[in-house]
């Protein structure tokens, strides 16, 4: 059998189910798995809501137990509760069958060495890759056993240990699951708190009947910031399929900027625990960089992509990163992101402060505009990078990822795509105009 190799990405294993990726590909990516990690101990495998999600998590079941090793079985959960389970009990590693945000139709592999430490393609992913490739299947003549573990009430109070739940007050919410895991989720982590939600799209269905579950895309924050406007609740989230990233709306229905968002969990953190240290993605900085110097704190500037910011958390031992695709790092949560923790501390700071979240909000809108990402598909995608290299190269240029160029009153970052065919623009800048009037003129170049 040979295995599509496009499926291989920066941060995991995804394709089209079942023309990329099927049962026979997911029992030999968990037997490569074992094979490049040697890992000590039982395996645990999660899965998410996708239809084809059972029939990949047997295969790769079956993989694991045949070269030896026990899986844990944690049924169908979000992508943060793999994470826990492998760092909280000490599991030798963990595999969830998901494909994030992606459409109905796709499905994949997310990996984790102990610890919950991320695998990459820097990491680990092209290795397995070779491994997969290769026609040897492994089994052992002491085949692993599959042991079921609930971990749902030890992942919900280990979310809720990031909180002072005496300070909840009564709130009113708009909360969309996106048909995943969260909904199940939030209901059992606001049981017995003064929150009232207005849920939508709480029903797990693996077909997605209302399109991409991914709040970072426009069409989907619509349903959410209309119900927050009909329902006058205190404020509005939502997650992604998967559940590892979360996005918020102030009570007028307004999608607030994951990197707004990072900023008051920074100075919120900080506040509590001042000079530590802060990450950000290189996309958008300024926000998060004047609360950390407010604060005293350090700021470390990454490159995007959950494998490499969970890596430099680790190393660093930073505090808390934010990333403006809506995934948040806690070092008391392993260095791993998470999509409940940052709700609950969001609800936190709210019920601590005498403002509304769109006052809390506006305060970082109004002194940070930015152009939020726009995505462009170009032929040659270096030979662009290049050239709006040459045309600013009288700024203070890095290259932490793709080419960022800051002068005293803008900043922008050029970089290529991971997942898809094209390059990504963001632009920060002291006044809208500035944004508005930059942008125009970096587009016009690419163009």
């Amino acid at each position: 059998m040979t295995i599509n190799q496009e499926i291989f990405k920066a941060y995991d294993v995804r394709g089209l189910y079942p023309e990329q990726i099927n049962e026979k590909a997911a029992y030999k990516i968990a037997q490569a798995y074992l094979k490049i990690f040697q890992p000590d101990g039982a395996i645990v495998l999660g899965k998410d809501v996708r239809l084809s999600s059972p029939g990949l998590w047997q295969a790769a079941a079956k993989g694991i137990t045949n070269a030896g090793y026990d899986v844990i079985d944690i049924g169908t959960v979000s992508t943060d509760m793999l994470y826990f389970t492998v760092a909280n009990y000490g599991y030798g590693g963990g595999i969830t069958i998901s494909a994030s945000h992606n459409p109905a139709e796709y499905n994949g592999m997310k990996f984790v060495r102990e610890k919950a430490i991320a695998v990459s393609a820097d990491t680990g992913i092209m290795d397995i890759k070779k491994q997969a490739l290769k026609e040897e299947e492994i089994i052992e003549p002491t085949k692993g056993q599959i042991i079921k573990k609930d971990i749902l009430n030890d992942y919900i109070n280990h979310c809720l240990a990031f909180i002072d739940i005496t300070q909840i007050k009564p709130m009113k919410i708009v909360a969309d699951a996106n048909f995943g895991m969260a909904g199940i989720v939030l209901k059992k982590i606001l049981e017995g708190l003064p929150i009232e939600i207005v849920e939508l799209n709480f029903q797990p269905d693996g077909g997605f009947p209302k399109g991409r579950p991914d709040p970072k895309i426009f069409e989907r924050r619509k349903e959410v910031g209309s119900l927050v406007k009909k329902e006058q609740v205190d404020f509005g989230v939502a997650w992604d399929a998967d559940a590892d990233r979360c996005f918020f709306f102030d009570e007028k229905g307004e999608h607030i900027d994951a990197y707004y968002i990072t900023a008051i969990l920074a100075k919120h953190y900080l506040g509590k625990q001042p000079k530590q240290k802060v990450l950000c993605d290189v996309r958008l900085v300024w926000a998060i960089e004047d609360v950390v110097n407010e604060l005293g704190g350090q700021l470390i500037i990454n490159k995007p992509g959950h494998a490499f910011i969970k890596d430099t958390m680790r190393k660093e031992d930073i505090l808390f990163g934010g990333e403006t695709s809506g995934h948040y790092y806690f070092k008391d949560n392993f260095y791993a992101d998470n999509g409940m923790i940052p709700f609950l501390l969001i609800l936190e700071i709210l019920c601590l402060s005498d403002k509304k979240i769109s006052q809390i909000a506006d305060y970082y809108r109004k002194n940070y505009p930015n152009s939020g990402e726009i995505n462009k598909q170009v032929k040659d995608k270096d030979a662009v990078l290049q050239k709006i290299e040459k045309e600013y190269q009288d700024g203070k240029v890095d290259h932490i990822d793709g080419v960022s160029v800051e002068y005293d009153d803008w900043r922008f970052n050029l970089r290529k795509s991971n997942t898809e065919p094209v390059i990504r623009l963001n632009l920060e800048a002291k006044t809208q105009k500035l944004v508005d009037q930059k942008t125009k003129e970096i587009l016009q170049l690419i163009k």
